[in-house]
């Protein structure tokens, strides 16, 4: 390759213009996939402390706040449930009538286009806010695989166009394939929550959802923030049992697994900007410290370029005006 001075790179960053032109990745709002936070009750919004501009919004503020994503022209929505009440086995996870299948079926009347993501889960729904059902305290794999399947189903039979199990449970995308299968639906993707470390980034996430666990920790059951070649055995695990697409979650910290993924698999890929990313920026930007417009858009840009194809982000509006 020839060198200096016949090759001088600074030709192409002269003006904003000639480095659009140049520029190889771009964050689109197709991009773009926005948490919301369901909740009972009517003209419910309740301010998330530890995420400035995040609220627990009842159905009717839901639908509201929907329009917004919609007209930003964000694609997806991705939905988390607070239920009224909490039991040993999370039956509000499952129950027909929960706070996400209703809430699903008044964004889905209200906005047939937008996509709607459901988490899949049971930690918000249980009395000891772990992901599964517990026996003297542990927290039982092959058990809950049913109630995920259960959960995953009555989403579904609402009205959402993909479910996102988040549990970590050993086998769940294959149980979940195999009864959406038996009811009909082979045609609704799973988007799998593949690489889902155990990771400090997520308080401010529980604060939103009232998750967070009432003994102990999720270790046993989410990724030790170590281990990179773990994380292409639960994605190829959860791919061979029916994924259409994963996830990496979070998403700065682990750039490099959203890259080895991308390159060892090629499949759809999203990536989590989590609760923790989002108020760290929020906090620096409000005490001066960083630019907000520029660092996430840096940040977002950062996610992208390693990899991900869809980024699940509390930014997504804001990003949208920005990038106007």
């Amino acid at each position: 390759m020839t060198g200096f001075p016949i090759c001088r790179p600074r030709r192409l960053r002269q003006n904003a213009t000639l480095r659009a032109m140049v520029r190889e990745t771009e964050i689109n709002p197709r991009d773009l996939i926005y948490p919301l936070f369901a909740i009972h009750g009517r003209g419910v919004k309740n301010p998330v402390p530890s995420l400035p501009g995040v609220y627990q919004l009842s159905i009717d503020n839901l639908v509201q706040e929907a329009g917004e994503v919609v007209a930003a022209g964000i694609p997806a929505v991705l939905l988390f449930g607070i239920p009224a009440t909490k039991d040993e086995v999370g039956s509000g996870a499952y129950d027909p009538h929960g706070i996400v299948q209703e809430a699903v079926r008044a964004l889905k009347k209200a906005y047939p286009e937008l996509l709607i993501i459901t988490d899949v889960c049971l930690c918000e729904y249980t009395s000891h806010g772990h992901c599964g059902l517990v026996d003297d305290g542990q927290v039982l794999n092959d058990p809950t695989l049913e109630l995920i399947a259960k959960t995953a189903l009555s989403h579904v039979e609402a009205g959402a166009d993909i479910v996102a199990p988040s549990d970590m449970m050993d086998g769940r995308v294959g149980a979940i394939r195999k009864l959406l299968d038996a009811n009909g639906f082979t045609q609704t993707p799973i988007l799998a929550y593949s690489a889902k470390y155990a990771s400090v980034f997520y308080g401010p996430f529980r604060d939103a959802a009232g998750s967070t666990p009432r003994f102990g920790d999720r270790r046993g059951y989410q990724m030790d923030p170590a281990n990179s070649d773990e994380a292409l055995r639960e994605v190829e695990l959860d791919l061979q049992e029916g994924a259409d697409m994963v996830m990496v979650k979070p998403a700065l910290p682990y750039l490099d697994i959203i890259r080895r993924v991308k390159d060892n698999f090629n499949v759809p890929l999203a990536a989590y900007q989590v609760s923790g990313e989002y108020a760290m920026l929020k906090s620096a930007a409000a005490n001066g410290w960083l630019d907000e417009e520029q660092s996430v858009l840096e940040a977002l840009t950062a996610i992208k370029r390693a990899g991900a194809d869809l980024i699940i982000t509390y930014y997504a509006k804001d990003v949208v005006k920005w990038l106007k």
